[in-house]
Parts: C-alpha cells; structure tokens; sequence
C-alpha cells in the first residue's frame, strides 16, 4: 500500500475516480461467503457471525494508519433518532432492517457538530441500495425553513462494521456534498460500550489506482439541558424495565395512593365517633383524646385572615369573569354597529337614487 493521499488531495481525486473501481469492488464482493443469514448480517439485522469475509476484503474498505482530519461533535438526539429509526422499521417489516438518515448539523473550520438527523428513502437495485435524491431534496428545503443554520454534514446507517455497500452508498452521498461524514450504529451489539462509529472517506492508491475507503474518527459528546433532561428520563426507564410510565406520573400516582388511604383512615374515625355518640359501641377515652388531638392538628381555616385572603381570590376571580363578558359585550356591539352602518348606507344610496328620477 503506497502512501495515503490527504484530505484536500482526497476531494480533488474523488471526481477523477476511475470507472473501473466499480468492478474493484464486484471483484472484492466475489470473495465474500455467505450463510444463509449472510443478507440480514451485512445490514447490521443478523448475528455477528452472519458472513464470514476474507482477510482481503477487509483493508479494501478501511484505510490503517489514518489519523482523522477533523473533530467531530455527537449529541446524544442523532443517537435517538437513529434507534428510533431502526425500531419503527423493525416494528412495521416484523424483522431487523438497514436504515439509512442524513446528518445535520454546524461545521466551522476543522470542528464539525452533529446536532440533527432526518431520515431517507432508498431502494435496492440489484443488490445495490440507491438514495431517493428528490425526496432528500424536499426535507433539506423543510429543515432549512425551521433550522436556517444547520447544513448537511453526511448519512447515517446501521449494521456491523463498514463493508462495500457502504461504499457504494458513500459514494452517492459525495454528489450532494465533499467529504461527507459517515455514522454506523451497531443495534445488535451487546457490549457496554456506546455501539456508535464515525467515519470519514479518504483515497489511497491501491495497486496504482485511486480508491476510497473510510477512516474512523474520533468523537466526543455534547449535550444540551434538554438533551439531558431526556437521556436521563430514558435511562431511568430502561433501568426500571419498563416504558409506561415517567417519573411524573409515578410521583403523581404516589400521592394520589396517599391521600386514598388519608381519606379511608379519616372515614373510619368518623364512623367511629358517630357510633360512639350512637351508643352502637362503648366509649373508649383513649381513642377519642387522639381524634380530638388529630382535629386540633389540622390548620384552623375559620380566622379573620383567611376570610380575608379568600375574598380578595373570590373577587379577583370575578372580576376577571367580568372582564372577559365586558370584552365579549363590546365585541358584539362592535359588530352590530358595523351592521348598521352598511345597512343605513345601503338605505341612504337607496333614497338618493329614487330622488335623482323625481
């Protein structure tokens, strides 16, 4: 391997690629033996023994000794997009799919920040997955209306590690824009590690000819207050094994258990001291000394200042109600004077008219 070409010299190579590099890389498929999970393991859907592959094809996609060009910040949002991404699909086909999304974000100089994603279409064509470009056409023009200062930095993916396919979809991707980054979410891992890689394309001169291949990034995550308000709401969901209910709604329904039980203990003691006054059950001191001291707990609502504080609320409330009927009254009056007016102008025409033949 001759020595790898830079990051500008990459782009001014990629449109001088020869045409024969596609047969390149059917020569390199050509060495690829798969099971009979081998389709749903080079999309990220199978087990990780799905294919088994050369040890040829491997540098053919990755290019060693790289160090990468740029900086790359990842918020945790293109994370969930993604896996939101992969789940629908998984829920609507009933099995594991590839999906494929853009990335979005802001890049000055050699720091690039991916904030956003957005999905794309694509369909197969002899085994070969082509980008609806039209359709990422409309969505960029729909993002740029609301987010004016995010572009197109590159796609995302899922599946195993990068394979030709990638490539080929890579490759498409360099039309819309130089350079593109590319991201692969691993769903099936298992590991504890974040199952996320960043790549970027480079040109090596391979047996003397110029072909691309990817070099893994370096990346670092940055997280917004509501990033992290909703990361943390997920992974206390995912701690409790269960998605139904937030944080919120469990505090509510906490109180709500309480202040039951409040109101079944408050009803017992009454029933209590009604069948004692009855006569229906014998008087117990003790258990009337601690109802009487209960009743003192509880705040006294019979002073002067409360009836004080609840008649300012009252008559704030009711001078609002009245507010607003007073609005609605002048709006309707409004309307009939204006009513009026066209008809009497209407009359007034009519009259004047009559005359002018008289």
């Amino acid at each position: 391997m001759e020595k790898i070409l830079g990051n500008d010299n990459a782009r001014s190579l990629n449109s001088k690629l020869p045409k024969c590099e596609e047969n390149v890389l059917a020569q390199q498929r050509m060495h690829v033996r798969t099971k009979p999970a081998a389709a749903a393991a080079a999309n990220g859907t199978g087990g990780s023994s799905g294919m088994e592959v050369d040890a040829a094809v491997v540098p053919s996609v990755m290019a060693s000794g790289v160090t990468g060009s740029v900086s790359v910040a990842l918020h945790p949002l293109v994370i969930l997009n993604i896996s939101d991404h992969w789940i629908r699909m998984r829920s609507q086909e009933g099995r594991p799919m590839q999906v494929i999304g853009a990335l979005i974000g802001k890049q000055e100089g050699r720091n690039i920040e991916v904030m956003n994603s957005f999905e794309l279409l694509s369909h197969t064509v002899e085994e070969k997955i082509i980008i609806d470009k039209e359709y990422y056409y409309t969505k960029e023009e729909q993002f740029k209306q609301v987010f004016k200062e995010l572009e197109f930095l590159g796609w995302y993916t899922t599946g195993g590690p990068p394979d030709p396919s990638d490539i080929h979809v890579h490759k498409q991707v360099c039309e819309i824009i130089e350079s593109p980054l590319f991201l692969k979410l691993n769903p099936m891992t298992k590991h504890t590690d974040l199952p996320v890689s960043v790549f970027e394309s480079v040109i090596d001169i391979i047996n003397g000819e110029a072909t691309m291949l990817f070099a893994e990034l370096t990346y670092t995550l940055a997280t917004e207050e509501a990033e992290r308000i909703g990361v943390d709401h997920v992974a206390r969901m995912t701690a409790t094994g269960s998605g139904e209910n937030s944080t919120v709604a469990e505090h509510l329904i906490a109180q709500h258990s309480a202040i039951k039980m409040l109101h079944s203990r408050v009803k017992l003691i009454l029933e209590y001291v009604k069948a004692s006054e009855a006569g229906e059950v014998p008087f117990n001191h003790e258990i009337l000394r601690e109802a009487y001291a209960l009743c003192h707990c509880l705040p006294v609502l019979s002073t002067d200042k409360f009836k004080t504080d609840f008649y300012d609320q009252c008559n704030d409330v009711g001078l609002m109600a009245y507010l607003g009927t007073i609005t609605k009254t002048c709006n309707t009056m409004n309307q009939f004077v204006n009513k009026f007016n066209v008809l009497y102008d209407r009359q007034g025409i009519g009259r004047r008219m009559r005359g002018l033949f008289f």
